[in-house]
């Protein structure tokens, strides 16, 4: 069979290409009416503005069909450019094949849907009288909807998926429904070859004995790797929502591993995945029983005065609610310095995930924890629509209709490694911060009868942002510079919620922006701020080193398990094998 034979004998007769656009037309107007119908039934528009966007739709649609009748049926060499106020169709990987704007048929199909999204979005924007988060909640659902209904998720509209058919016999198809079945039985979207990683083997395997267990949590302490350390230790605070090797994955992005080669002492907790047993537990657990708890335990295994300590995501609001505890008990110098990755605590701006809180989504919530936990696959889902294109339809279309493999990638393996939480105090987390916002309310909430004012905290504070993080938009988490009473250096790391936080030095990716200089807003910052290719991580060693940077020889409790605390287990232990 000759290359040309998978595509022009195939292709339709002009005749065709003409009765597929009446079809496509009719088909786009019924898909206008029921997403304008939709909406309006609840929510009133400005008639004039819908007036004029379907003017400019009616124009637009017309000029598209008239270019591909014109065209003859004919293939191009170049590809026309995107309908105007389109979405940058030229970087959209969905249509990355040439055949998207080579080919007549596949173009108009292209182009129809960019156009259709384009005034649906716009028709959102045109509603009056609802309020802002009633706006982007319609915003995202609208988003939702356009990017499930993209033509690169269908067989028979994706040019890519019907040469693979073409090519395989059909065989892409059968592999592609088996990948479906299998997900469809395990209950969650596989995005990557499990059968790679083995956790404590190829990824969590950073040398270190388990030293300490409780029922919430087990205290890991590293192996140090150089002959003297910091004598001021680091404790690290991992979310509970997630596996806690996020932070030390393969040794080459291992925040852990690195931290080590610095010459600090490193501890870290490994949550307990929630079962029946807790179903009780509240936030005074995780602060109390939890944070406080593990730094009076690392503070008298060493000897030490202090702790460094680091809060990634929902551990680092809880750290800073743990700041403010041991601020109004007159014991705030049992931690040296609060390192802050991608951290909320004033949630009037918490992005896309705000939009999931509303009173149905509570119940929901109930029902699925029945049994005093939530099942962590509903988390992962609901981490999966922020970025649906990205981490649902994207494989979607690899894995049930290319029928291809799964890549072997480390993240993506810790991204499906789910964890259940606690019912009651997951409820609690969204309904009174994330909809209720009371942590940066002076003593609206409290933690074992003491009233939590962020206000107190001097503690000297590392706040790191992502750029482009969907989970905690920068805007969010700068917020918490205006929170804190102490010393506070801010950091604008490129990329999102994960990849702006692992970002190894050795990797010579991405960039970051500071400046020392306080700032009174984010875009004062940003105008001020320095760009520096690169990890951030080493501008945040030399912030620590910065707070005291005397040094200590390793041998006994230095060593993990030399001290008063035993070995119980290895490395990475048995709570993040917990399924």
């Amino acid at each position: 069979m000759k290359a040309n034979d998978l595509n022009e004998p195939h292709l339709p007769t002009l005749e065709q290409m003409q009765q597929w656009t009446h079809m496509l037309g009719r088909a786009q107007q019924l898909l206008l009416e029921q997403a304008a119908g939709a909406v309006g039934r609840t929510l009133p528009f400005d008639a004039d503005a819908v007036a004029r966007i379907q003017t400019s739709f009616a124009d637009e649609g017309l000029a598209l069909w008239q270019r591909f009748l014109t065209s003859g049926g004919m293939l191009r060499d170049q590809p026309e450019p995107p309908p105007p106020g389109s979405p940058a169709a030229a970087r959209d990987r969905r249509f990355a094949d040439p055949a998207w704007s080579n080919h007549p048929f596949y173009d108009l199909i292209r182009q129809s849907y960019l156009l259709l999204s384009d005034y649906l979005l716009q028709l959102t924007d045109t509603v009056d009288g609802a309020d802002p988060k009633q706006k982007a909640k319609l915003r995202f659902a609208t988003n939702g909807m356009i990017d499930a209904m993209a033509p690169s998720n269908f067989a028979f509209t994706n040019p890519t998926v019907v040469e693979k058919t073409l090519q395989s016999g059909g065989e892409n198809l059968v592999k592609g429904l088996q990948n479906m079945l299998a997900d469809l039985e395990k209950g969650q979207l596989t995005h990557t070859d499990g059968s790679s990683f083995e956790v404590g083997r190829n990824i969590a395997a950073t040398p270190g004995k388990v030293i300490k267990e409780t029922p919430l949590y087990q205290l890991i302490h590293y192996t140090p790797t150089t002959e003297r350390v910091m004598e001021t230790p680091l404790l690290i605070f991992p979310p509970w929502i997630n596996r806690f090797y996020i932070l030390d994955l393969s040794p080459e992005k291992s925040f852990v591993k690195w931290a080590l080669d610095q010459g600090i002492s490193v501890f870290l907790l490994s949550w307990k995945s929630a079962d029946a047993s807790m179903k009780d537990l509240q936030w005074d657990d995780y602060i109390l029983r939890g944070q406080v708890d593990a730094i009076d335990t690392v503070r008298e295994l060493l000897g030490v005065p202090a702790v460094h300590t680091i809060g990634y995501c929902v551990a680092g609001t809880t750290l800073a609610a743990t700041l403010a505890l041991l601020a109004a008990r007159g014991e705030a110098d049992k931690v040296a310095s609060a390192t802050f990755f991608t951290a909320q605590v004033d949630f009037s701006e918490a992005g896309d995930l705000s939009l999931f809180i509303d009173d149905d989504q509570m119940k929901l919530l109930d029902q699925l924890s029945s049994g005093g936990f939530l099942d962590g696959r509903y988390m992962a889902a609901t981490f999966n629509l922020l970025r649906g294109r990205d981490l649902i339809w994207n494989y979607v279309v690899n894995n049930y209709l290319l029928g291809q493999d799964y890549p072997p990638f480390d993240l993506l393996y810790w991204n499906g490694d789910t964890t259940n939480l606690p019912a009651r105090w997951h409820k609690d987390y969204l309904t009174q911060l994330y909809r209720d916002n009371l942590l940066v309310a002076p003593d609206a909430l409290s933690i074992d009868g003491t009233p939590l004012d962020l206000r107190r905290i001097e503690t000297p504070a590392y706040i790191q942002a992502g750029r482009e993080d969907h989970i905690a938009p920068p805007q969010s988490v700068w917020k918490l510079t205006q929170h804190l009473s102490g010393p506070v250096r801010f950091i604008l790391a490129g990329s999102g919620h994960i990849a702006g936080v692992v970002n190894p030095p050795s990797a010579g990716k991405y960039q970051f922006w500071a400046t020392d200089q306080s700032q009174v807003t984010l875009d004062d910052f940003i105008e001020q701020a320095t760009e520096t290719k690169g990890s951030w991580w080493p501008d945040w060693r030399d912030w620590i080193a910065s707070l005291g940077d005397s040094t200590v020889l390793v041998k006994g409790a230095r060593k993990p398990g030399g001290g008063a605390l035993k070995a119980i287990e290895d490395a990475p232990g048995r709570y993040v094998k917990t399924r």
